[in-house]
């Protein structure tokens, strides 16, 4: 199976965890475009989606899946997206796409995470792919300077603003063995909006995408 053929199985199967006639939380990226042209297909039966990103509410809008503000929303039983890496502890690395501010909020309000995403995403260790970091634009010098002590070679994400109007700097180079530590020393950098680890509040169940079919991993 080709990476899209993956991707799409796990999106499929994602639309097993949505709750009916209430709210779903919605992502941002290739995988998660997959699951909304899933959740299409059954958007009379949910009061409609809270989305992490612009790009993400406009392909809802376009499917006529009522989009609505987090402000307005109490509770998010569930929250759908995926992942750039992912252990199998279900620690992620997000925000390839740019949207990791506004996924990590979705995802603190919502009950339950579900990750989707292919095989080539679980890996023993974080930190193969740059680690996102949301920044103050002001602050990018003094942030950049705080992540080179900490072993990390932090690149602008060049042409790139986020919805929240901030820039991103990608990592390569740390040394992650303890992401929730590491999450929380980087959160720490004044300047910072938020950083891509989400290890302090990972996946709750995460459906992987292989040849031999889709993986259920559950967080212990």
């Amino acid at each position: 199976m080709t990476q899209d053929e993956l991707k799409a199985a796990v999106a499929r199967e994602a639309v097993k965890h949505v709750v009916p006639d209430a709210i779903i939380g919605v992502g941002t990226g290739s995988t998660a475009n997959l699951f909304i042209d899933e959740l299409a297909k059954m958007r009379d039966r949910i009061q409609g989606a809270v989305a992490s990103s612009v790009r993400s509410a406009e392909r809802l809008a376009g499917h006529g899946i009522r989009v609505l503000d987090l402000n307005d929303v109490d509770d998010i039983p569930v929250y759908v997206d995926g992942a750039d890496e992912v252990t199998a502890g279900l620690a992620m690395i997000k925000g390839g796409g740019g949207a990791l501010t506004r996924e990590k909020i979705v995802a603190a309000v919502a009950r339950r995470f579900v990750c989707i995403a292919d095989e080539s995403k679980l890996v023993d260790r974080l930190g193969r792919f740059p680690l996102p970091v949301e920044v103050i634009p002001m602050a990018r010098a003094h942030v950049s300077r705080a992540l080179v002590a900490m072993g990390g070679r932090p690149v602008l994400r060049a042409g790139f603003v986020t919805d929240n109007g901030n820039q991103i700097l990608d990592v390569s180079g740390l040394v992650i063995s303890d992401p929730a530590a590491v999450e929380t020393e980087i959160n720490q950098i004044t300047g910072v909006v938020t950083v891509g680890l989400f290890a302090r509040r990972g996946a709750d169940v995460l459906l992987l995408g292989t040849s031999g079919g889709v993986r259920t991993l559950r967080a212990a």
